[in-house]
């Protein structure tokens, strides 16, 4: 069985904030059964955007600050890093206010460099991944839930997307082209190779409609824990009342079989129902994975891809 901790909170004030951190990850054994002393811990947020600030496009800062907190005392040496669609992980962490809590406790943030890394997928025999995430001795995911234009949600799995670096995840979209599926199996390899070690869901605040920038914000009351991804995934689509069949990340998880059923879920405190919402909003269409951009255009982003990126890289990494 996996454990999934789901419980009511309302506020990004400090005390409050870190009393329900704590207070939700008591069933998980505490930060002490994920961050051992000594660890480097890597803090991954959603910092997708500097753009809208006060939309709730990004994991609160508040949130970052109090795991922080938990795992300096735990021992732990954490920092902060992501890969932002635009700009640099920290001129978005600057834009959303992250800076003044982040220097108070001394956290580096870090820009992420790729690497490539063998896996054990079918379909993928290697992926280019963040070697801050990779080489981490603990990941610590800090998605936000937010609604999403190409891939219906974003939550913990989609979030790891950002520990792919900036120019290859221009790659994928361009790769994927209009199969939603390949894609989503490629963020579900990507989760499974980082292996979080624990992800805290921002659920106190979401984002829906036109995400993952372009909704607005929606008051959800709740944050949500596991040490499984995929789990607490599956736990979010039952509280948005959304069919995972719709969300390409589900749709894959189950079948690469990882968690696809409530009922491989142990829920300590609330189960799902209880928080469920009814009208949460989607975006009011999707959008092609390759951003619907025309056919000459993605072949001609992916032959200067493959001729002036790919094969130096890997040219380089024969030597």
């Amino acid at each position: 069985m996996y454990t999934v901790s789901l419980v009511r909170a309302h506020s990004y004030e400090l005390e409050n904030l870190r009393s329900s951190i704590e207070y939700l990850l008591e069933p998980l054994g505490g930060i002490k059964a994920i961050v051992n002393s000594g660890d480097r811990v890597l803090l991954k947020p959603n910092l997708l955007t500097g753009n809208r600030p006060t939309k709730e496009c990004i994991t609160r800062p508040e949130l970052v600050y109090c795991v922080a907190q938990l795992v300096k005392e735990a021992g732990g040496k954490p920092f902060l890093g992501d890969s932002p669609a635009f700009g640099s992980a920290r001129g978005v962490a600057k834009t959303n206010g992250y800076l003044p809590l982040i220097e108070e406790l001394d956290i580096p943030i870090v820009e992420f460099h790729g690497q490539r890394y063998p896996t054990e997928s079918d379909n993928f025999n290697h992926l280019r991944l963040s070697k801050e995430a990779m080489e981490a001795d603990a990941v610590i995911n800090l998605p936000k839930v937010k609604s999403h234009a190409q891939l219906t949600l974003t939550l913990g799995v989609k979030n790891l997307f950002g520990c792919v670096p900036g120019k290859m995840k221009a790659w994928w979209h361009m790769e994927a082209g209009k199969d939603a599926d390949r894609f989503g199996e490629m963020l579900v390899e990507t989760a499974r190779a980082i292996a979080p070690n624990l992800t805290i869901i921002d659920g106190i605040i979401g984002h829906e409609g036109n995400g993952p920038s372009g909704g607005e914000p929606r008051q959800l009351g709740f944050l949500g824990a596991s040490t499984d991804v995929f789990a607490l995934d599956r736990a979010m689509v039952d509280i948005l009342n959304v069919d995972p069949a719709l969300v390409p990340t589900l749709k894959a998880q189950a079948r690469l079989k990882c968690c696809s059923s409530l009922s491989e879920i142990n829920f300590p405190y609330l189960h799902p129902t209880q928080l469920q919402i009814t009208d949460w909003r989607l975006p009011d269409s999707l959008v092609p994975i390759d951003f619907g951009l025309p056919r000459v255009l993605r072949s001609t982003f992916k032959h200067f891809y493959i001729r002036f990126i790919t094969e130096p890289m890997a040219a380089y990494a024969k030597k």
